[in-house]
């Protein structure tokens, strides 16, 4: 069990509510979910992309490695990894069903200074309606979740590309409260504690 202490809280909450209340299109939202799966070469990459295939109905692409790792057996442009980008409505339910496997809690640390967040599943199994196959096998997966504002076009555009304002920036407790208020995620300063009884 969690305790009081451990449970992170947002102080400005309510401030936020009442600024997206006041100007809608202050509102981040989810822009990007990027799924990932590094297994290895061969035939272990390819149950990989089968299984991530199988999960988000989008084919995935390859990731190759920078450089040669002797120790790992991984030589360099040789693929290790499979990802998928999931947008829009796919981005939202995939996302809603990968947080119950992790029970609806994250830390805190998992999010970084412009409002972005990521989390690992150790085993694909552990998403809901996932069964087990034993031709595929088991396989983790790291999930990362982008947010933006409307206006964060002005960086990707190709004419007069400019750069987005500090003060337009989605910041780690407007992210936080919005998932907390879209997808019901605690968030806690640190793991639980787990309790085994034999």
């Amino acid at each position: 069990m969690s305790t009081s202490s451990e449970l992170i809280t947002t102080p400005n909450e309510q401030l936020i509510l009442d600024e997206w209340k006041a100007f809608p299109m202050r509102q981040p939202y989810i822009a990007k979910v990027v799924v990932d799966i590094c297994s290895g070469g061969g035939e272990t990459l390819e149950r990989a992309s089968t299984v991530l295939k199988s999960l988000t109905g989008q084919t995935p692409i390859q990731s190759r490695a920078r450089q040669t790792i002797r120790d790992f057996g991984i030589r360099k442009k040789e693929p290790i990894a499979v990802r998928v980008t999931l947008r829009r409505e796919k981005a939202t339910d995939f996302l809603t069903r990968a947080l119950k496997a992790k029970e609806g809690v994250l830390l805190i640390k998992n999010w970084d200074l412009d409002g972005n967040f990521a989390f690992g599943i150790s085993e694909h199994i552990d998403i809901p309606d996932v069964k087990y196959d034993p031709q595929l096998g088991v396989h983790g997966m790291n999930i990362t979740v982008c947010l933006e504002r409307n206006g964060f076009r002005v960086k990707r555009r190709r004419i007069r590309r400019s750069k987005v304002p500090y003060r337009h920036r989605v910041t780690p407790e407007e992210s936080m409260v919005l998932m907390k208020r879209n997808f019901a995620v605690e968030i806690l300063e640190k793991e639980k504690e787990r309790t085994y009884l034999f």
